[in-house]
């Protein structure tokens, strides 16, 4: 026997079916008293917040777990969704013990469906979608240095060209050798399965690829040195320490040793058990004025990668001669 669609509506608002589909959906639902500040909320709702069941709630309760950066403004925003004509959303970060969870609470403002001086609404844990909205900004922040590098780069790249050729032909040969050169580095951090290599398992070998687009090909060849001992690099090493190297051969492009003729750079490297130290050194290029405010999103994303993946430090020495960065990591982190 077929059920049709109106048979089937009754069963929409049985009790026990209403609660299967408010589970089913991740959401929790509380009550709010608009004149003594208490709260009801459901089981789900108090594990949500780390609170025990049953426990007597108010907003102020609640508000202690608020993240503090959010805190002022979800106070403000609850008070004022009484006034609120339609539906409203908040979201907002909690603090459980170390976790950060980001939770959305929503309801109907201008007191619509307020029973006996009582307000509703739901939360909904929303921690998922938040880290991927974040993910996606750093992502598109991330791309959008890089392009700018990339454009730096390339105009680096044509003014050091220039310098060691004579005709437009052998300028238009090596120049399409650098920028070949910079897209196998590429590949190297971001291989495209099947077609080309996996990342390089040793250091030397990463940053011979990662510095040649860099070194001039004629005239000046040899500017750039890599003396570092036999060591592996792991895949997801590979891509910071490239973005690191981008990054300061950028800068150097621009501003340091690889800006004029007469700049050299030596990378050398030492190894031990509880560290591995990579030093970047300029020399020969512009004087340097002093320390420089490291504040751009490349240098703090230097830092975070550093820092958080590599378990490492960065230090600069802005010596007149030219700048020293020296890179400490953890051999374990490099190696994964």
């Amino acid at each position: 026997m077929t059920t049709t669609p109106e048979q089937l509506k009754p069963l929409l608002w049985e009790k026990r079916n209403l609660v299967r589909a408010v589970e089913a959906a991740g959401v929790t639902l509380w009550s709010w008293n608009v004149d003594t500040d208490a709260l009801a909320m459901d089981d789900h709702a108090y594990d949500l917040w780390g609170i025990p069941r049953g426990t007597d709630v108010r907003f102020e309760d609640l508000s202690a777990r608020i993240h503090p950066a959010d805190r002022n403004r979800v106070r403000a925003a609850f008070t004022a969704t009484r006034a609120i004509i339609g539906a409203y959303e908040i979201d907002f970060r909690i603090l459980i013990g170390d976790d950060v969870k980001w939770i959305s609470a929503r309801g109907q403002g201008d007191d619509a469906g307020m029973v006996e001086r009582l307000m509703f609404g739901i939360f909904i844990d929303v921690t998922g979608r938040k880290q991927a909205e974040e993910g996606r900004e750093l992502l598109a922040g991330e791309m959008s240095h890089r392009v700018k590098n990339l454009l730096a780069i390339a105009t680096g790249l044509t003014a050091i060209t220039s310098r060691s050729t004579n005709t437009v032909d052998d300028m238009a040969r090596e120049l399409t050798l650098r920028l070949t050169a910079l897209g196998r580095a590429h590949d190297l951090v971001r291989p495209v399965p099947g077609q080309t290599e996996a990342p390089s398992a040793l250091l030397g070998d990463l940053l011979t690829v990662l510095l040649a687009p860099y070194d001039d090909l004629a005239a000046f060849s040899g500017r750039i040195r890599v003396s570092v001992p036999r060591m592996s690099v792991g895949e997801a090493a590979t891509t910071i320490v490239a973005l690191i190297v981008h990054e300061l051969a950028t800068n150097s492009l621009k501003y340091g040793a690889l800006s004029v003729e007469t700049g050299m750079l030596d990378v050398s490297c030492s190894a031990y058990d509880e560290a591995v130290t990579i030093v970047w050194t300029e020399s020969g290029g512009p004087k340097v004025p002093g320390p420089m405010e490291l504040a751009g999103y490349g240098s703090k994303l230097i830092e975070r990668s550093v820092n958080g993946h590599l378990r490492g430090s960065i230090h600069y020495d802005w010596a007149e001669e030219g700048i020293i960065v020296t890179l400490r990591v953890d051999p374990i982190r490099l190696a994964a």
